[in-house]
């Protein structure tokens, strides 16, 4: 049964970025200026006449009061927290999901228990772990999952299972019923048992291939409006979906709010999955300088 991978994380709070990429400009000198003497330069001055330097004095300096550089990154980066953890493991588990719900979320639980069991205090689930990724499957499999308990079986094992072994569960994703809406939704659990952040997929996956592959996730699931940053007792998260990784400005936003780790839960097709999956998670995380796991 292939079920849990761990591999350990070692985390830096050190920034590695140079905090002024354009210092090592600073001293360069154009070779493409004329040359202007003083003299030239202060007979060109005095032809202005008075007025227009008053203009220009003006417009220089209300160009510098309004200036404010730190609103130049919006949101506004954060001071990164000291990661509660400095080594752990994770646990990445690699489920065969079936037609039998039972089954994937009996099978889900075995996974989680036996990567808990080798050590690993973060353990991850792959996108739609408890139905088959159809649109046909989604609305049968659907579950209400503010409402809980039996409307919500997947979600009540995670949150079982991760107080019972006192460890973080990113719950890859499931599909959510909310009223006339479906959504593709992961679910973070804290060790004591409670839902710690719920997100959904912004980036719904509609691709056409000829001849390879065609896949519609707008025809049956409403995307998602938030990015999603959680704070746990192994560091603050950053959530994505899978196709949720192929746009870096949802990755940035989670640099910039002080996330230690971008964890994006996937079940990428193998026409093209296999051309970009690993690439584009090193690409986030060199670009951001944070942690995923892969």
């Amino acid at each position: 049964m292939k079920s849990a991978i761990s591999s350990s994380l070692f985390f830096n709070s050190k920034n590695l970025l140079n905090p002024n990429p354009l210092s090592r400009f600073i001293s360069l000198k154009s070779n493409f200026l004329p040359k202007l003497s003083p003299r030239s330069i202060t007979s060109h001055t005095l032809k202005l006449p008075s007025s227009s330097t008053s203009a220009l004095r003006s417009i220089s300096s209300s160009m510098a009061s309004s200036f404010n550089p730190e609103q130049a990154r919006v949101p506004s980066a954060l001071p990164l927290p000291a990661p509660p953890l400095t080594k752990f493991n994770i646990g990445l588990c690699q489920l065969s999901v079936t037609s039998d719900k039972k089954r994937n979320i009996s099978h889900a639980k075995k996974a989680i228990e036996e990567a808990a069991s080798k050590g690993a205090k973060l353990v991850l689930l792959p996108e739609i772990w408890n139905s088959p990724y159809s649109n046909d499957s989604f609305p049968v499999y659907a579950e209400e999952i503010d409402a809980g308990g039996d409307a919500s079986p997947s979600t009540a094992m995670l949150s079982e299972v991760s107080k019972r072994l006192k460890i973080t569960i990113i719950g890859g994703s499931i599909p959510e019923r909310v009223g006339d809406r479906l959504y593709n939704t992961c679910c973070v659990f804290g060790s004591d048992g409670e839902l710690k952040a719920k997100h959904r997929k912004i980036h719904l996956f509609d691709i056409d291939i000829p001849g390879k592959i065609t896949f519609m996730e707008s025809k049956t699931l409403t995307a998602g409006e938030t990015p999603t940053i959680v704070d746990t007792d192994v560091g603050r998260i950053g959530i994505g979906i899978c196709y949720d990784i192929r746009f870096q400005e949802l990755a940035m936003i989670y640099a910039a709010r002080g996330a230690h780790l971008l964890c994006y839960p996937g079940a990428f097709n193998m026409t093209t999955g296999p051309l970009h999956w690993e690439l584009l998670q090193r690409a986030r995380a060199t670009d951001n300088q944070v942690h995923e796991p892969s």
